[in-house]
């Protein structure tokens, strides 16, 4: 059994797993930009690295433990939610580009982190196409009030974590104008569906968008303003200015680069993202949240 997990970034997230993991037994250690011991002495014998940086740290955090040449058996853990606006790769792909013989494992799913502090019931998902590696970070997390299932599929399981996090723009909007039940419904409804053409075309298996890191965390972020990137969208349709919502914002609203990045993909390889695209064009300032809603009301007749 792992006795030891060395987590790296000490923000809500990370803190919430290492909460996890400690109540499990399991000796926990962290590293961030704060911590006086270095990154070698932290990871030193530690079998398990989780990464819970936000997306503009996974590069540097891969370089600095490359320089460190970890052994090929630590199973490195990602659960950061986001897309690389250099290489439009996700986190895994990232971390497995850099490590080709380390076991790479996705943690994603409707988890929001004060709830999990507050040992509120949950579950996520982790995937990795090393099943072994799966099963141990299941056994490593999963406690009575937290359920961990596996699958074979992390990009499926990371994109879905990933894309909801746009919806959770255009559902805070939904809720910022008081356009109630119906609209968020439909929004909702159709959400889903964009985000598995996405995650088909990128190569994921579309079963996985309707289990609990796809379906799960978009009705779990779009339904809570403890979501940041819900919070995003509800502040704009309240007339206040991107800026002045990010100054009052406590972490990172990962959806607004992920929407950016998505345009750019969606771009180049030809896929429809209507519900995204009114997203990347509100944060632009490019309309206004009502102008945004009429656009997608006014698109094409079609069957569903």
């Amino acid at each position: 059994m792992i006795s030891r997990i060395t987590i790296l970034g000490s923000g809500v997230w990370g803190s919430a797993l290492g909460a996890i993991a400690s109540n499990n037994g399991h000796e926990v250690r962290f590293y961030s930009r704060r911590t006086q011991e270095s990154l070698a002495s932290v990871i030193e014998d530690t079998p398990v690295i989780v990464s819970a940086v936000s997306m503009k740290g996974v590069r540097p955090t891969v370089e600095k433990l490359r320089n460190l040449q970890i052994p090929k058996d630590v199973i490195l853990v990602t659960a950061t939610k986001g897309l690389d606006p250099v290489s439009n790769f996700t986190p895994s792909q990232i971390w497995q580009q850099a490590f080709i013989d380390n076991p790479v494992v996705v943690l994603s799913g409707p988890n929001l982190s004060k709830e999990i502090q507050q040992q509120l019931p949950a579950a996520t998902t982790v995937a990795s196409h090393n099943l072994t590696a799966a099963k141990t970070i299941q056994e490593m997390f999963a406690s009575e009030v937290f359920r961990v299932y596996i699958n074979d599929d992390p990009l499926g399981t990371e994109l879905g974590g990933t894309l909801k996090n746009i919806m959770a723009i255009a559902a805070g909007v939904c809720d910022g104008m008081k356009l109630r039940t119906n609209a968020k419904a439909a929004l909702l409804t159709r959400a889903l569906p964009e985000m598995i053409r996405v995650g088909t075309h990128l190569g994921a298996e579309a079963e996985t968008f309707f289990g609990l890191s796809g379906l799960g965390d978009l009705i779990a972020t779009c339904d809570s303003p403890l979501s940041r990137n819900y919070q995003v969208g509800y502040g704009l349709a309240q007339g206040k200015t991107l800026e002045q919502i990010l100054a009052g914002l406590e972490g990172t609203a990962e959806g607004i680069n992920t929407t950016e990045v998505l345009i750019q993909i969606a771009h180049q390889e030809a896929i429809a993202v209507p519900i995204s695209l009114q997203v990347y064009r509100l944060l632009k300032g490019k309309i206004t949240p009502e102008e945004a809603v009429k656009a997608l009301m006014a698109r094409d007749l079609k069957q569903e």
